[in-house]
C-alpha cells in the first residue's frame, strides 16, 4: 500500500515538474514571438535536424560542423537573444511572466485595429501626413532604435497627437509592436524601385522600403491628398477606405490565418508598383 502511494506521489511530482517547465517555455515563446529571435529559433531547429540527419547517414564533415555549432550555440544564443532575455527577466521581476492577461487576444486585436482606423480617418480628413509601421513576424527593432522611444499603450489619441504638425515627433514613422507604440520619429529604408509613381513622396517610398525588407504592414496617410495607402511584401495599395483598412488590419493581426496561398492584402484598392 505504501509503495503504491509512493508511486502515485512520484507520478504527481513528475507531472507537476513537466507542466511547470512547459508553461515557462510557452511564456518565453510568447515573449519573443514577433521578433527576430523567433526566426533565429527556427534556424536552431534546422541545425538540430541537420545534425540528426548527419548522424543517421554518417555524414562526418557535416556532423563535425553541426557539432561545433551546437557546442558554441549556447553562447551565441545568449548574445543574439540578449534583448529578449532581458525583457523576460524584467517581466519576471515585475511578476508579469506568470500573470494572466486581462484581455483576450481578440479584444487586443480589435483595440489595435479600431485605434489605427480612427486615427487614420481623423488625419485623412485634415490632411495630416502619417507613416505607421506595424510589426508582424519579422522584428523591426533596428528601425525603432533610429527614433525616439515611446513604449506607450496604443490609443487613437496618442497616435494622432504624434503626427500633429509642428510637434517634435511628427516627422518620421511610428512603429507599433503588439498593442504598444514603441517608437516615433523613426527612419525607414527608402525603396529604390523604379516603378514607383513620381507623384508619390518620401512617406510612400519609406513604406515600400520597409515592406521590401520585412513582413511589416505599413499605413500611409498622404499630407497632400488625405488618401490612405498600405504596403506589405513590396507592394503598394492606394485609396483604401475605412472598411477595407479595418479588414486589412484584422487579417494581418489575427494569428489564426496561416494559409500561405491566401493574400492577406486582398482588398479593393488601386494597386501601384
Amino acid at each position: 500500500m505504501l509503495g503504491g502511494d509512493f508511486d502515485l506521489v512520484n507520478i504527481i511530482r513528475i507531472g507537476v515538474d513537466i507542466a511547470i517547465v512547459w508553461y515557462v517555455l510557452y511564456k518565453l515563446i510568447m515573449i519573443i514571438r514577433g521578433t527576430k529571435a523567433i526566426q533565429l529559433l527556427k534556424g536552431i531547429v534546422v541545425v538540430i535536424i541537420v545534425w540528426l540527419l548527419s548522424i543517421l547517414f554518417n555524414l562526418q564533415t557535416i556532423q563535425w560542423i553541426t557539432n561545433q555549432a551546437i557546442l558554441w550555440g549556447f553562447l551565441v544564443i545568449i548574445i543574439l537573444f540578449q534583448p529578449e532575455l532581458r525583457r523576460a527577466l524584467e517581466q519576471l521581476g515585475r511578476g508579469s511572466l506568470f500573470s494572466r492577461g486581462t484581455r483576450s487576444e481578440e479584444e487586443v486585436i480589435d483595440h489595435i485595429s479600431k485605434s489605427i482606423v480612427t486615427s487614420c480617418l481623423y488625419m485623412a480628413k485634415r490632411r495630416i501626413g502619417a507613416l505607421i509601421t506595424i510589426e508582424l513576424e519579422t522584428g523591426v527593432g533596428e528601425y525603432a532604435e533610429t527614433g525616439i522611444p515611446i513604449n506607450g499603450e496604443l490609443t487613437n489619441q496618442l497616435l494622432t497627437n504624434i503626427f500633429t504638425p509642428n510637434t517634435p515627433l511628427h516627422d518620421g514613422a511610428v512603429i507599433i509592436q503588439h498593442n504598444k507604440i514603441i517608437a516615433a520619429a523613426c527612419y525607414l529604408p527608402l525603396s529604390e524601385s523604379a516603378s514607383i509613381s513620381r507623384e508619390l513622396g518620401t512617406r510612400h517610398r519609406a513604406a515600400l522600403g520597409i515592406s521590401e525588407v520585412t513582413d511589416a504592414l505599413t499605413i500611409v496617410v498622404s499630407e497632400e491628398t488625405g488618401a490612405i495607402s498600405c504596403t506589405k511584401n513590396g507592394e503598394l495599395f492606394r485609396d483604401i477606405d475605412e472598411k477595407r483598412l479595418s479588414e486589412i488590419l484584422l487579417k494581418n493581426l489575427t494569428q489564426s490565418i496561416k494559409t500561405p496561398d491566401v493574400n492577406p492584402l486582398n482588398w479593393r484598392g488601386r494597386k501601384d508598383g
